[in-house]
């Protein structure tokens, strides 16, 4: 007898099992089917389609409307079986098996109806399979022969959609609708995977086309290019434009998506060392198959002209770049980093990580800082997002991460969603979001502006808390005083899981009139009644699950509104099961790892602290030399410090800080302080235009590693092709660590990997091997538990007993006043990815090539601005001009862009306002003016002027070269 096969129960390891297609979905159930196939027992779970089941028993039934990511449609009928006992023969997708029963799946009443069905599709498909660019990768081909077909006996000459035209609009892929079989899968997948309903059938019998929105064009539509109708459609009708310029790809390699937090797994199909297409991997646990149209099409910045390929170097910033050897690079790095502490001292020197690279690879740099530096002067760009969500969730439930699987929120019933835009910062969980909407859960945003969640159609109406920027606080403590004075609180999980006197403490508080939603109406913005119903909702729903974004950390009371959320979902008992939790959703690929590895100037791998004797003897006897006791300095005190002449030097791995830190004429002003600046990238970014030693990076694509996603998952980074300038980017710091008289030493990545387990007890169970075993893993993962932890907190906290903290709310500084009326808040699109660098590289560009200012009606009417119009942006910061995008997403008296575009300068205008905990930068409330203007800013004028230089330096002129190609610009 076959017993239910689950692929990832093997001991083959789970990249190398071949995709297959099972037809239908899995269906999960501890009641158990038995049945008869062709002659095979096998035993499923009750609820699995007969074709499913047959598939599990390795027995192939023909089918083109089935796939196992949709749920059963049985248009096509290839699928038919014949069933004793019963009538006709039923499509093998629909139908469900029953306990005993018989199927046959050939005989020569099954053939005949399977050529006869494919006879009509035939009879309406161009027979150029030769000249095809599915050739070789076609569903309706493979079943054209598996179901023995010969001969079409219709003709070609009746009604048809031969001559129907093809549309090239998307820049990714073409729709060719003379190949379309209508089988709908294409519609189900937008429908049921993506949950963007852009696609529907228009017409009847063969009538009957795949329509984009009204007979749109695709890029008129509202497709999202995320991808998911071509990976469904089995013939050439939705296909990769690459495909078609460069041919099938001939292997694949797994690996992991370089984006957002999300970490989808991906198949780089290649020819050679050439990536022809990435295809989202169905054994991905974060994904499950699905994408995004940054990680399914916009891979092409990994091999753009722009690309860095030799290391160069230059005394000053107004010099012409010398192209050198690796060598020569790293010996003058190193001695100018050598010669600076020499003079200025020890803690004259640091290093930034970034969240874009490997665990291993930021591991290393904070190594390096602390082991060839010896200071403690290192940290990250996710300090500059999320490190709120380390402090707040580390003090009320003892560990800095999230605390469920992203496919826990199937079970949940209500979702709260703060601070954070998942349909354009998060797709492909918010899809999955979308999904269990359509199920029936409520949601809840507490979000100023209008996110696309709320329109998710087939969804019953949901709850939107539309307060005013900088209020966080005041809203989670009214909502968390309506469940403790309606008495809606889980007592029971309270008493047995949490610190009696920290509860008792915070009860009081929380019970102050001054938190009811009548008094704190008049801060948020937010009517009592709102507040009160949407206090209820949480509070009784059987699991409520809230997910945050930047919209809470990035703040001065980012620390506290985290401590806010985790109270109330302490209060309601949502923690440690399936369906609750507190999750934040991390922006970039790595903010969760670069966060595990070290990267903060006080702590250690693991959120181990320096100040800790102990810690620290454990890392000296690994490394091999002593670790400053004291913490170091953070990012802006690094700039402070910069421009005050104490500190002189830095080595910046993979983050752009000029575009992307707050108060741009801040950091500029410390970069151009710097003696030695040393930037390790991709591109000539807006930092490396400041500095002194230029060291290529490598792409996801071009280097083996891991990155941890925002669930605490560890997904494997394979090398798919050489790296461009020949080093990955962790042999690039070995090699400067080795020249500043530092020893390091590592064949492979999975050696550090070794080293980290080796220190931090979260990851003590991870290794490679381990992770090729298992797919992926979710920390901790140690003796306790050995194949990670998808759900955290279930019996106990790291702390022992959950800890209420008081969240008292304090003013923003950046109020609104007549001179600086509009409260500016930032956030993300889709099409582009943080500052851009990346995806302006790609033709995503079609979608957002510029940022804008969105702003209500009402301040557009008042200041007679219309749609288009150049307005200038000023704050106590700076000034930068947008264009004017009237909108309504926003309530009056909020403005809000985006900050993809490093000439856009949305980060003049950024205050250095932060969090009172942890520094993280409150980028989402910026008191500003808005004022039609007819010519860019003073600083954007110097922003270009700048650029031009240092581009005409790059390419080899001198600096008296460069000006006269600027003056020819001007003129």
């Amino acid at each position: 007898m076959l017993h239910y096969y689950d692929p990832k129960q093997t001991s083959v390891p789970q990249h190398l099992l071949p995709e297959r297609d099972y037809g239908t979905p899995a269906r999960l159930s501890e009641t158990l089917v038995s049945l008869e196939i062709d002659g095979v027992e096998i035993t499923v779970p009750e609820g699995t389609s007969v074709l499913r089941a047959a598939a599990l028993a390795d027995i192939n039934i023909p089918k083109l409307c089935a796939s196992d990511n949709l749920e059963a449609f049985g248009s096509c009928r290839l699928c038919a079986v014949q069933i004793e006992g019963k009538r006709g023969l039923p499509a093998s997708c629909t139908t469900p098996v029953e306990a005993g029963m018989k199927v046959t799946t050939q005989n020569a009443r099954l053939a005949k109806l399977r050529r006869n069905v494919m006879e009509l599709y035939i009879s309406d498909h161009p027979l150029d399979c030769l000249t095809c660019p599915a050739n070789g990768d076609c569903e309706l081909q493979d079943m054209a022969g598996a179901v023995g077909l010969r001969e079409v006996r219709y003709g070609f000459d009746g009604e048809n959609h031969l001559d129907a035209e093809t549309d090239d609009s998307n820049p990714y892929f073409s729709f060719d609708p003379s190949k379309c079989i209508v089988c709908s899968r294409c519609v189900r997948a937008c429908e049921e995977v993506q949950g963007t309903f852009a696609l529907t059938i228009e017409g009847r019998g063969f009538e009957s086309k795949v329509s984009a929105g009204q007979s749109e064009a695709f890029m008129d539509s509202e497709c999202v290019s995320c991808g998911a109708c071509v990976q469904a459609c089995p013939t050439s009708t939705l296909m990769e434009k690459a495909v078609i310029e460069q041919g099938q790809p001939e292997h694949s390699v797994v690996t992991t998506c370089a984006y957002c937090g999300v970490g989808c797994s991906f198949k780089a199909e290649m020819q050679g060392d050439r990536v022809v297409r990435m295809v989202p991997y169905k054994g991905g646990d974060a994904n499950h198959g699905h994408s995004c149209v940054k990680g399914r099409f916009a891979f092409g910045y990994a091999t753009h002209p722009d690309r860095l390929k030799t290391p160069m170097i230059r005394e000053s910033i107004d010099q012409p770049w010398r192209e050198v050897s690796w060598e020569e690079a790293i010996a003058f790095a190193a001695e100018r980093l050598k010669a600076i502490q020499a003079k200025y001292g020890r803690e004259s020197i640091g290093g930034i990580t970034s969240s874009r690279c490997t665990n291993e690879e930021t591991y290393l740099v904070q190594k390096l800082v602390r082991a060839a530096f010896h200071n403690n002067n290192t940290d990250t760009c996710a300090r500059v997002c999320h490190s709120p969500t380390g402090y707040g969730l580390k003090t009320t439930l003892g560990e800095s991460a999230g605390t469920q699987t992203f496919d826990s929120v199937m079970q949940a019933d209500v979702i709260v969603v703060i601070g954070a835009n998942p349909t354009d910062a998060h797709p492909v969980f918010a899809s999955q979001m979308r999904r269990r909407l359509r199920q029936g859960a409520e949601l809840i945003v507490v979000d100023p502006r209008r996110i696309d969640l709320l329109k998710t159609p087939h969804h019953r109406g949901a709850q939107h808390l539309a307060l005013r920027p900088g209020t966080n606080v005041a809203m989670i403590n009214a909502l968390a005083h309506v469940v403790i004075s309606e008495g809606l609180e889980d007592r029971e999980f309270i008493a047995k899981r949490c610190d009696a006197a920290g509860y008792q403490a915070w009860r009081e508080f929380i019970l102050d009139p001054r938190h009811a939603p009548e008094n704190v109406e008049a801060i948020t913005g937010v009517s009592a009644e709102q507040v009160r119903r949407a206090a209820r909702t949480y509070a009784q729903a059987p699991n409520g699950a809230i997910y945050y974004g930047l919209g809470v950390t990035e703040h001065s009371q980012g620390s506290s509104m985290v401590m806010g959320i985790a109270n109330l979902a302490m209060a309601t008992g949502n923690i440690g099961r399936e369906g609750v939790g507190v999750n934040p959703l991390r922006g970039q690929n790595n903010v969760q790892g670069s966060c595990d590895m070290g990267s903060f100037p006080h702590e250690l791998p693991g959120y181990q602290h320096v100040g800790d004797p102990a810690v620290r003897e454990r890392f000296e006897a690994a490394w091999g030399v002593p670790i400053d006791d004291e913490p170091g300095l953070r990012i802006p005190n690094m700039f402070d410090a910069a421009v005050a002449g104490d500190f002189k030097a830095l080595y910046v791995q993979g983050e752009d800080i000029a575009q992307s830190d707050p108060n741009t004429q801040h950091v500029e002003e410390a970069l151009r302080s710097l003696e030695c600046l040393i930037v390790q990238d991709i591109f000539l970014n807006e930092t490396a235009k400041f500095a002194h030693v230029l060291l290529p990076g490598s792409s996801f694509l071009e280097k083996d590693g891991t990155f941890t996603n925002a669930e605490r998952r560890i997904n494997r980074v394979r090398k798919v092709m050489p790296p461009l300038a020949g080093k990955q980017d962790w042999e690039v710091t070995v090699d400067l660590a080795n020249a500043l008289g530092y020893p390091m030493h590592y064949d492979h990545p999975s050696q550090i990997m070794d080293e980290i387990a080796g220190l931090t007890p979260s990851f003590a169970g991870v290794s490679y091997a381990r992770l090729d075993e298992l797919g992926s893993i979710q920390w901790p993962c140690n003796e306790v538990h050995p194949k990670g932890t998808p759900t955290m907190h279930i019996e106990d906290f790291p702390i022992g007993l959950g800890q209420f903290a008081i969240t008292d709310y304090v003013e923003s500084d950046e109020l609104s006043n007549r001179r600086f009326p509009l409260l500016l808040t930032t956030g993300r699109i889709l099409s582009q990815y943080n500052v851009g660098a990346q995806t302006r590289r790609t033709h995503n560009q079609a979608w957002h090539d510029e940022d804008v200012l969105e702003l209500h009606p009402s301040d557009a009417e008042l200041r007679g601005v219309r749609d288009g119009d150049w307005v200038g942006i000023t704050s106590r910061a700076g000034q930068t001009v947008l264009r004017a995008r009237i909108s309504d997403r926003m309530p009056p008296g909020v403005v809000y862009t985006t900050f993809h575009h490093p000439g856009s300068g949305a980060n003049v205008i950024t205050t250095d306002s932060s969090d009172w905990a942890t520094n993280c930068p409150e980028y989402k409330v910026t008191a500003v003016q808005v004022e039609k203007v007819s010519q860019p800013s003073a600083w954007q004028r110097q922003f270009q002027t700048f650029d031009r230089l240092q581009l005409e330096l790059l390419r080899g002129g001198d600096k008296d070269e460069a000006g006269q190609a600027l003056s020819g610009a001007r003129e």
